[in-house]
């Protein structure tokens, strides 16, 4: 398999695992069982995917994220981690303060 191919499986998979461990993590119902039996189940895939060297800075933060997630129990440390990863992400489309007024006609 290709380099490239192998790196957006990888991607993609921590994706998808990060999305729904946050998701969860976010829910008014939480329940520290389920979300272990869920984030158990879900690693299980991950293992599957083989693992690529990441250079981007957010996708070694998504990937320490998900290792953190795999470790710990504590919500309020995974959801600090989980804002710090949204802010990450976010920063990449980052507007100057000049152009966000600037109305197009």
């Amino acid at each position: 398999m290709n380099d490239k191919v192998k790196r957006v499986k990888y991607l993609r998979g921590l994706e998808k695992f990060a999305k729904l461990v946050i998701r969860n993590l976010k829910r008014d119902d939480y329940d520290s069982i389920k979300f272990r039996t869920l984030v158990e189940k879900n690693a299980e895939i991950l293992v599957k995917i083989e693992p690529v060297y990441l250079d981007q800075p957010y996708a070694k933060s998504l990937c320490e994220f998900v290792n953190l997630v795999i470790a710990i129990d504590d919500k309020a440390m995974l959801l600090k981690a989980a804002n710090s990863l949204q802010k990450l992400k976010n920063s990449k489309s980052y507007k100057k303060d000049k152009h966000k007024g600037h109305v197009y006609e």
